[in-house]
């Protein structure tokens, strides 16, 4: 671990920075909803600014993603968490005006990421973000093309990709960290794996043009969403020693 008093240079500094020094706040519910709401705010900000479809898809992640974080702005020194749901909040309102919604929305996304950072370390927040906002966000706009099969299928490829890399990158942080011996820790390599085969199963349903493709690929999702909270929550869990998880 790293106290305030340790002088670190070079790669042992980047650790003390990546990894925090209390392993219990990894698995704290608050600040995981908060890189959740954090990934949310990063996939309206960027559909905002594709301008892929209308302002009712940044009504309901902004107001989702407001309405998970909200917790987290309570907290004693959390300056940068009230800063990024306030814009949240705004970019919400400005929906209508996709490019003004977009800056604001990425800038918001991006103050709730770092403002989980002293907590849990960069690692952890930006594979949370990247992980719980790209498979949420994939599940979440995939309702829209259902409406409308006939919009580019990029964003969702993109979503899918990002959700894959992020649930990949935060099972190298925890395996980092160290995970115990256990039969929690296999049922942590099912859900993550479960986690990526159906991300990989969605990408491959948005290959059929028909309507059915955007049809597998959304229930898929949902399927998909389950499994990475139940992945990020037992594994960070694990990571953190807590409870029976240890044993």
């Amino acid at each position: 671990m790293c106290g305030p008093s340790l002088r670190v240079k070079g790669m042992a500094a980047i650790r003390c920075a990546a990894v925090p020094d209390d392993l219990v706040l990894l698995a704290d519910p608050v600040l995981i909803v908060q890189v959740w709401a954090a990934g949310l705010a990063l996939v309206a900000g960027y559909v905002s600014l594709q301008r892929i479809v209308g302002p009712g898809f940044v009504w309901l992640t902004a107001g989702t993603s407001f309405a998970i974080g909200l917790a987290g702005a309570f907290a004693e020194g959390a300056w940068l968490v009230r800063l990024g749901l306030v814009l949240v909040v705004v970019g919400l309102i400005w929906a209508r005006n996709q490019l003004a919604a977009g800056i604001l929305l990425s800038l918001g996304g991006a103050a709730l990421t770092i403002g989980t950072v002293p907590e849990i370390g960069w690692l952890a927040a930006l594979s949370g973000t990247v992980a719980l906002g790209g498979v949420t966000g994939e599940m979440m706009l995939g309702h829209w093309y259902l409406v409308d099969p006939r919009l580019p299928r990029s964003a969702l490829r993109l979503l899918a990709v990002a959700g894959i890399a992020g649930l990949v990158a935060d099972s190298l942080v925890l395996i980092g960290i160290g995970l115990p011996d256990s039969g929690a820790t296999i049922a942590y390599w099912v859900l993550l794996a479960t986690s990526v085969v159906l991300m990989v199963a969605v990408i491959a349903a948005l290959r059929y043009p028909a309507y059915s493709g955007v049809m597998a690929a959304t229930g898929l999702s949902y399927l998909a969403v389950l499994t990475t909270l139940g992945a990020i929550f037992l594994g960070r869990a694990l990571a953190a020693g807590l409870g029976p998880f240890t044993t």
